[in-house]
């Protein structure tokens, strides 16, 4: 029988324009997870947002979270596996975002599970004050402001995050390509198109790739993928099915074999409802 693996990105795909997952989308979610659907998320976000986020949406695979460079179990709140940047990398990374002028949130998980995040500079860009005011109170994720990156961590250390001016985080993209192999993107923000955000990551790691370990994981044999911004598109490629909402940028809206309505309408919920409802229905044979 076919077997179903729904992954949706959260900002402006799963969540509405008040950066929250619906009610009617919780209703639809969790309706279909009691009854043995694989839903989950795929996003740049760490549990310490996605777990409240996604309180009232029972979903039962690990959401994806750093944009796969962990896996967090949603009902023991746990991480279930963390993929950490290699050392020689982490001083590369620092070096050059420090000569294209901005400076990273450096995310290393603490011995207690807690993410310990340090920002080298004291003042913020009001990219990065938004970034931080709306996260600084979570239970899960500590910050540390005016505090570089601690010897003890650097061996702990999963992701670094910038925000600036996109040519800033685009420079510092190409210029990190050159010297690791590590995963880099630069994309803009769905919100404020000047600002770019710089995230790196260890060789290997993209929503792509952990899809694939949750789709062995939980035994599917088919994956449905929804997106709406460039660092979807790998995601989007190695689905057997890709779906942008109408709001995604135009270069992913082309990517996919699907566009369906707007983040705002509940659509990626309502797409799930129909296409798993049109699989149970289907003869097995057909499955």
């Amino acid at each position: 029988m076919q077997k179903t693996l729904y992954v949706s990105d959260m900002d402006g795909t799963l969540l509405g324009a008040d950066s929250k997952v619906s009610d009617v989308s919780c209703r639809i979610v969790s309706a279909l997870s009691a009854r043995g659907a694989l839903i989950t998320v795929a996003t740049a976000r760490t549990p310490a947002t996605v777990q409240p986020l996604m309180r009232d949406a029972l979903t039962l695979p690990p959401a994806i979270t750093m944009t796969g460079a962990a896996l967090w179990s949603r009902d023991r709140e746990c991480y279930s596996e963390v993929r950490f940047m290699p050392e020689k990398d982490v001083d590369v990374v620092l070096d050059a975002c420090g000569e294209c002028g901005i400076h990273p949130f450096v995310y290393t998980l603490g011995a207690d599970g807690v993410l310990e995040v340090y920002h080298a500079a004291y003042a913020l860009n009001h990219a990065e004050r938004s970034f931080y005011e709306q996260r600084r109170s979570l239970p899960l994720k500590h910050f540390h402001l005016g505090t570089g990156l601690p010897a003890a961590a650097r061996g702990r250390t999963i992701l670094f995050c910038a925000l600036g001016p996109i040519h800033h985080t685009d420079s510092a993209a190409a210029m990190l390509g050159e010297r690791t192999e590590c995963e880099v993107m630069s994309y803009p923000d769905a919100l404020m198109p000047d600002t770019g955000i710089l995230e790196v990551f260890a060789p290997g790691v993209s929503k792509a790739a952990a899809i694939a370990r949750v789709k062995e994981m939980s035994g599917a044999t088919r994956v449905v993928a929804f997106g709406d911004n460039l660092n979807d598109l790998p995601m989007l490629a190695a689905a057997d099915l890709a779906v942008a909402v109408e709001n995604a940028l135009p270069q992913v809206r082309q990517a996919a074999d699907i566009v369906i309505g707007p983040n705002t309408a509940d659509s990626v919920a309502r797409f799930i409802l129909s296409d798993f409802e049109s699989s149970a229905a289907m003869p097995p044979e057909s499955r």
